[in-house]
């Protein structure tokens, strides 16, 4: 029998794993259920083809990618126009966004040409033996033509129609977004209402993506086990050249010319690793940079001392812009090896023309999952085959992973670096002991103040 005095009618078994759950942070969550997805996985596959476990882990993994899919729309649309709004509170407010936008560029730059260098250095499509018969263009590819016209909505929710029904575009919602946003701006405090009511919707999406991050670790345990159960080796093996170049150039970007930028800028890089961990952990599990943008933002602000009314803009932007695993790495590695599989000559025009894609056009892939777009956008700029994309398609979510994961951390160091710069980074919260769950509902973060000396 239960104490007279406990009302909770929940088992005390059951009320002591939840307990330990709360207990356990996020971040090792996180690890527990990669270890378990890895298991099960490979334990799906022994089992063959469409057995019960192999579907479970599909259904459970897909569910939790839809969940946070549904609230893209709303979050990004509401964040740009908030952010936009509390620009009026940061002095230098245009300097700050040239700044953010200029570094993104930047570091895309270095990643492209690390890209670049590993596609010559490993020749990833030389003696790839693959059925190229086999290969089809995909069923969407990007074009210049199409990316440009992509910038101009077709309606006011950025909605599209397609095989699978109703989809978005979010390159358009952002487009959008940043267009009312200004407007609001200009009208000044007739606005007022409307971005009150944005904060609002803000507030609440932001309320719910929470409870489905908190999801994460199930979601994990299904999106690994159904990519273990799907892939194994056999698939990898012949494209085991590619998958271990992307994953060396996202890791060279990620663990080497990160930690020298923030060095470079006075900061630990293990404080940048520590703070940002979550939202890197979370990334590469969802494969989603704008499904992962609510705790990028959270890690930015209160583990890394990143002033929110700066943060909440540069982090939505660099969700939706800021790609050097998708946008940079990858594209340059694939051009090399489709056009090694196909045997068509790059020439040095061509590898500029890699590196103009990748630094320009990164809005293209628009923070969802997987780098289709981007990679059909460089394919076609250089005049390759684009039935080259079926043969990467197969094993595209091992490699999105990584190229998120990377993704993020860009997200959140850009936005450290242009605050230390700009002199209104929080260097105490900055320097402070990681012992925060990012995910508790304490909701003090960074605010604009000018940063102690080093």
């Amino acid at each position: 029998m239960t104490g007279a005095g406990n009302t909770d009618p929940r088992p005390g078994a059951a009320r002591g794993v939840i307990a330990a759950l709360k207990r356990t942070p996020f971040s090792v969550q996180v690890l527990i259920a990669l270890v378990l997805g890895v298991a099960l996985g490979m334990v799906a596959r022994s089992m063959g083809q469409g057995n019960w476990l192999t579907a479970t882990l599909t259904t459970v993994g897909s569910t939790f990618v839809q969940l946070l899919k549904v609230a893209v729309v709303p979050l990004v649309f509401t964040a740009i126009v908030v952010s936009i709004a509390n620009l009026r509170q940061v002095t230098n407010a245009a300097r700050l966004a040239g700044r953010t936008l200029l570094w993104f560029a930047i570091t895309s730059l270095i990643a492209v040409s690390i890209g670049i260098g590993l596609g010559l250095l490993s020749n990833p499509g030389m003696g790839v033996v693959l059925d190229r018969n086999a290969a089809r263009p995909p069923s969407s590819s990007g074009s210049w033509t199409d990316f440009l016209s992509s910038l101009v909505p077709s309606n006011i929710l950025g909605l599209t129609t397609g095989s699978d029904g109703l989809s978005f575009n979010v390159l358009q919602i952002v487009v959008l977004a940043i267009v009312i946003g200004v407007a609001a701006l200009k009208v000044g405090d007739r606005a007022e209402p409307f971005l009150a009511f944005n904060r609002s919707a803000l507030a609440v999406v932001l309320k719910v993506l929470w409870w489905i991050i908190r999801l994460a670790p199930i979601g994990t345990v299904g999106l690994l086990g159904k990519a273990v159960a799907s892939y194994g080796w056999q698939l990898l093996a012949p494209l085991a050249t590619f998958v271990v170049a992307v994953y060396v150039g996202c890791a060279i970007v990620l663990f080497v010319v990160y930690p020298l930028l923030a060095r470079a800028h006075g900061l630990s890089p293990w404080k940048f690793f520590t703070g940002a961990w979550p939202a890197i952990e979370l990334g590469f599990v969802s494969r989603s940079s704008v499904g992962t943008l609510p705790l990028t933002q959270r890690v930015t602000e209160r583990n890394l001392g990143v002033p929110r009314e700066y943060a909440s803009f540069a982090v939505p932007i660099g969700a939706t812009t800021k790609m050097d695993g998708c946008a940079a790495i990858y594209p340059a590695l694939a051009a090399i090896f489709v056009a090694q599989v196909f045997g068509v000559p790059l020439g040095v025009t061509d590898y500029l023309l890699i590196v103009f894609v990748s630094v320009v056009g990164s809005a293209a892939t628009a923070g969802l999952t997987g780098a289709v777009v981007m990679l059909t956008l460089t394919l076609s700029t250089l005049g390759l085959p684009l039935a080259g994309v079926g043969l990467l398609l197969a094993i595209d979510p091992i490699l999105d992973m990584m190229r998120t994961a990377t993704n993020v951390a860009g997200q959140a160091l850009v936005p450290t670096i242009v605050a230390k710069r700009e002199g209104i980074l929080d260097l105490d919260r900055y320097r402070a002991p990681r012992g925060t769950d990012p995910l508790a509902d304490d909701d003090t973060t960074a605010t604009l103040r000018p940063a102690e000396a080093a």
